[in-house]
């Protein structure tokens, strides 16, 4: 017997959807330098998976002297540059979303990111992804979890029905925060044990049968 399928699946952008980690970085290193500030690893992973309010800040920490909302823009105008070109997809996401959506499962872009990026990726996303919660559309940021409750109410569903897939574990404490059952995939970082967490390095290693099994309650591990 065929399992049950999800109500929805919430999916992250950043890591998860797209690595798009690279782009984030090489802006922040592009924005430090201009302003003669220094950007190390270890600042460019405390930006993972936070509001790019917070990721301002860290640059402004490390020398860049402008208010926050003008960092977020020039960092934004280098990464969507970027994706325009060329969209990161991640290794299975295209053929997991495309066959969530042949099985008529609804996807939504949960994202840290703002809506002019977001906007690139849905549309790429080929009518895959219907419903986008940008961050500058959510009043609290990873780890709070408005932006998963927002899409479970846009697609009129409860949170607890859909499976939200993350890579940072900001996005994993939002995710899981909401009552959605989380899947944690592996990017910069190595994802946690943790309770009803299931986890994976790659999206190639999980079906459409997979995420119906988590949606179910199961706990993967792969």
């Amino acid at each position: 017997m065929s399992r049950p399928l999800p109500a929805a699946v919430l999916w992250d952008m950043d890591g998860t959807l797209i690595d798009s980690e690279p782009y984030w970085i090489a802006a922040e290193e592009e924005l430090a330098d201009i302003h003669g500030g220094s950007w190390s690893k270890e600042q460019a992973l405390q930006c993972v998976g936070n509001s790019l309010v917070v990721s301002a800040g860290i640059l402004q920490q490390a020398g860049v002297d402008l208010p926050v909302d003008e960092i977020v823009e020039e960092l934004l105008d280098r990464v969507v540059a970027r994706t325009v070109e060329h969209v990161p997809w991640r290794p299975g996401a295209q053929e997991l979303f495309h066959a969530l959506a042949d099985a008529g499962v609804p996807c939504a872009l949960v994202t840290a990111s703002y809506a002019r990026f977001a906007a690139v990726v849905a549309e790429a996303s080929q009518g895959a992804l219907t419903v986008v919660v940008p961050g500058d559309a959510v009043t609290h940021g990873k780890p709070d979890p408005e932006c998963f409750l927002t899409a479970a109410r846009l697609l009129n569903v409860p949170p607890e029905a859909c499976v939200a897939i993350e890579d940072s574990r900001p996005g994993i404490a939002a995710a899981m925060a909401s009552g959605a059952r989380t899947l944690g995939v592996e990017c910069m970082l190595p994802i946690p044990v943790m309770p009803g967490l299931s986890r994976a390095r790659s999206l190639s290693a999980i079906s459409l049968d997979d995420v119906c099994r988590i949606a179910a309650g199961e706990v993967l591990d792969r």
